[in-house]
């Protein structure tokens, strides 16, 4: 108690008192007492009011907020529809983009090989384990797709159907070691076997084997499918010459070539379901066969 009559708290609230009421006393001499009287009520009450009004702005806020609260609700679900229809109308320009350059695709193919019957296809599933990049599309038998179709983007041959689902297809690519096609030099027309290699599919290259030793064949040239045994149709590009060696035996040429058609990133393809000179029936053998005798 003592501590606090010494504390500058009790000498203010002294020397507040004392002026009070020598303001009281100037008052009521000069006769002022109630203009004095009214001062300080509006002193007293003045943060009261202040208090009150803060409070009851604060409250027309929330009411605000909440009264309008719905009608925020709406304006959002309507700005959130309109951003759905915009997106959807972007896929489909999209989509209708890339159907129409499928379609460029299917027309110059068409206009020099009006036998050709295609079925554009969409990447759904890659298999992440695979060194050879295969890949499954979304046609299968009930679109009339067929084992050993060729695949193929506008850019050059990726592969071939491996195995047909009602509503799917394996695809295997041109750098896998099973996949075997007959192919030639645009350059030099000697002819040779197109496979996979282990050491380079994962660098997306492939080989040209069994080119003749005294082949001309030279970097940059263009190799393109030869159409013997009937399982590629003739002169899809499939890529070019990237080196050349000559093969472990020492009989023969061997060159590596890097694919035209990017294997590793494609996200839509086009399948060849039927062309003239088409065989019946596949087998990894049949193509190596074939186009070793050309």
């Amino acid at each position: 108690m003592q501590k606090f009559f010494k504390s500058w708290y009790f000498k203010v609230l002294c020397a507040l008192a004392v002026f009070s009421v020598a303001l009281m006393i100037r008052a009521a001499a000069s006769g002022s007492a109630e203009v004095f009287l009214s001062q300080a009520v509006s002193v007293v009450s003045q943060p009261f009011l202040d208090f009150s009004s803060s409070v009851t702005n604060s409250v027309n806020e929330f009411l605000d907020r909440f009264i309008h609260a719905e009608e925020n609700y709406l304006r959002v679900q309507e700005l959130e529809e309109e951003l759905r229809r915009a997106n959807e109308k972007l896929i489909d320009y999209e989509e209708k983009t890339r159907e129409n350059e499928q379609l460029r695709t299917f027309l110059g193919l068409k206009e020099t090989n009006p036998d050709y019957e295609f079925e554009p296809a969409t990447v759904i599933g890659r298999d992440s384990t695979n060194r050879f990049y295969s890949f499954t599309v979304d046609r299968g038998s009930l679109h009339g797709v067929e084992k050993a179709d060729p695949v193929i983007t506008a850019d050059g041959l990726v592969g071939i159907v491996w195995e047909v689902g009602l509503t799917y297809s394996h695809v295997r690519t041109i750098l896998d070691i099973s996949v075997e096609v007959g192919a030639y030099d645009i350059a030099t027309r000697d002819g040779g076997i197109v496979t996979g290699d282990l050491s380079l599919s994962s660098e997306g290259i492939c080989k040209l084997k069994y080119l003749p030793k005294e082949s001309g064949i030279a970097n940059g040239n263009l190799i393109v499918t030869s159409g013997i045994g009937g399982v590629f149709p003739k002169d899809l590009p499939i890529g070019r010459v990237k080196s050349i060696e000559i093969d472990p035996s020492g009989l023969s040429l061997a060159a590596e070539i890097d694919p035209i058609a990017d294997i590793e990133n494609i996200s839509n393809v086009t399948i060849i379901k039927s062309f003239n000179g088409q065989s019946i029936g596949f087998s990894g053998s049949e193509e190596a066969e074939e186009g070793e005798g050309e």
